[in-house]
C-alpha cells in the first residue's frame, strides 16, 4: 500500500484556464522539473516541512526550494487551501531575496483562491 500524502498538491488555475506553475516547470525541461517535482513530493508526504527544503515566507505563502542545473535555485511558491498544498507560482532566482514582484504575484493567486 502506497503512503498517503498528508498535503495533496493541485496547480492554482488562473480564469482563464491556464496553470503557470505547469508552464513554468515545463519551460524548464524534463531534467529540472524532475527534480522540482520531487521536492514537492517530498514536501506532500512529509508536510510540515523545514529547511533547507521548504520556507515560510509570510502572510500564509511557502516556497519549496530546489537547487537545479547549471547552478541555479528555483522556487515553488505554494499555500496551503482546504488541506492541499496550491502551486501558485514559479520562478528561477537571480539573487538572494524572492523577488517582490514573485511574492505579489503568488499573493494576489492565493487571494483568487479564497473566494
Amino acid at each position: 500500500m502506497l503512503p498517503m500524502k498528508k498535503l495533496p498538491v493541485f496547480f492554482c488555475q488562473l480564469e482563464s484556464g491556464r496553470e503557470p506553475v505547469r508552464e513554468f516547470l515545463l519551460e524548464l525541461g524534463k531534467p529540472d522539473s524532475t527534480t522540482i517535482g520531487n521536492d514537492i513530493k517530498t514536501v506532500e508526504m512529509g508536510w510540515p516541512i523545514g529547511m533547507p527544503l521548504c520556507r515560510s515566507l509570510g502572510e500564509g505563502l511557502w516556497e519549496v526550494r530546489s537547487d537545479i542545473s547549471q547552478g541555479r535555485i528555483a522556487r515553488i511558491i505554494f499555500c496551503v487551501h482546504n488541506d492541499k498544498m496550491c502551486l501558485l507560482h514559479g520562478v528561477v532566482k537571480k539573487t538572494q531575496q524572492t523577488p517582490k514582484q514573485a511574492l505579489d504575484l503568488a499573493k494576489q493567486r492565493m487571494t483568487g483562491l479564497k473566494r
